[in-house]
């Protein structure tokens, strides 16, 4: 749902409390395929830093991707301008982001045209491609994942990438395999995470949450802490067949849960009902009892 006048979507996806181990993946209309909000001019800066100073942490690609990165640059410079007339224009090899007063040579991008792709939305691209071992991460511009290095994914099989998941093999392998096996070009899909953090850093690369644990209180949880959801969305590309994962990520301030009751009602339920061992994927063991002492005096 929008907050009102273009601000930053509140998604909440632990308010469907009877999820279980599942993929949780719903449609996705194309025009709601990616999303600017008030957010854009600080998410951009920011990759723009990462990208500057950090280039290999943030931009991976392996030799054969190259027609599935240019294919998804071209959806890009096809959808942003008509999806978004008043943010980009396209004249001839040029791409201009009126907010961030940029333009590019898309010329200069055609060894990595991921690389350029990822410079213009807030979003994180993935691709992935098909192989021998299965789909594997062929290349990707990610700024902003959370507690995970994009080098170490690079060219792995979706099984290793998601082998810290708890109950991956057991319970997703199968159906996710399935699904990428059977993505249709014309039925894109989305589905959403969530996790609470302890700073509003959109860039975990490789950090772990709650460094300060003793400084959290049932009195300060709501100043210290962030609920952090990632929009994901799956779309197959009709010339490469490669599958686009895209992930926007979303921060909110834990007080967040003072404005309705059934928010922290729903929290709570959802902590509750968590397997320990995603519980301790997602660092909350250790604090679970102060989030659930505070959800509770909502």
């Amino acid at each position: 749902m929008w907050t009102s006048g273009g601000h930053q979507r509140l998604y909440l996806p632990f308010m469907d409390s009877h999820r279980h181990i599942k993929m949780g993946l719903k449609p996705l209309q194309l025009q709601d395929w990616l999303e600017i909000d008030d957010q854009f001019v600080a998410y951009l800066t920011r990759k723009t830093e990462l990208l500057q100073h950090h280039y290999r942490e943030v931009f991976v690609s392996i030799s054969g991707s190259e027609a599935g990165q240019r294919e998804v640059l071209n959806l890009l410079l096809d959808y942003l301008p008509q999806r978004f007339p008043q943010y980009y224009q396209r004249q001839g090899d040029r791409i201009e982001n009126l907010l961030m007063q940029e333009c590019w040579d898309i010329s200069d991008f055609q060894a990595k045209p991921l690389d350029l792709a990822g410079r213009l939305v807030q979003e994180d691209l993935c691709l992935m491609q098909r192989s021998s071992d299965g789909y594997i991460l062929s290349a990707a511009s990610v700024c902003f994942p959370s507690n995970w290095r994009l080098p170490d994914k690079l060219g792995q099989p979706l099984n290793q990438i998601h082998e810290p998941v708890p109950q991956y093999a057991e319970k997703l392998e199968n159906s996710v395999n399935n699904f990428f096996d059977h993505l249709k070009v014309t039925r894109p899909v989305y589905r959403l995470n969530w996790t609470i953090v302890d700073t509003p850093e959109l860039s975990l690369r490789g950090s772990k949450n709650f460094r300060r644990l003793d400084e959290i209180t049932v009195e300060n949880v709501g100043q210290k802490l962030w609920i952090r959801v990632e929009r994901q969305t799956l779309r197959r590309l009709a010339k490469s067949n490669h599958v686009l994962f895209t992930i926007r990520t979303y921060i909110y301030p834990f007080s967040i849960v003072k404005s309705d009751p059934a928010i922290a009602r729903s929290l709570s339920t959802a902590i509750q009902q968590m397997p320990s061992t995603t519980q301790r994927y997602k660092h909350l063991l250790s604090i679970r009892k102060v989030l659930l002492d505070y959800l509770n005096r909502i």
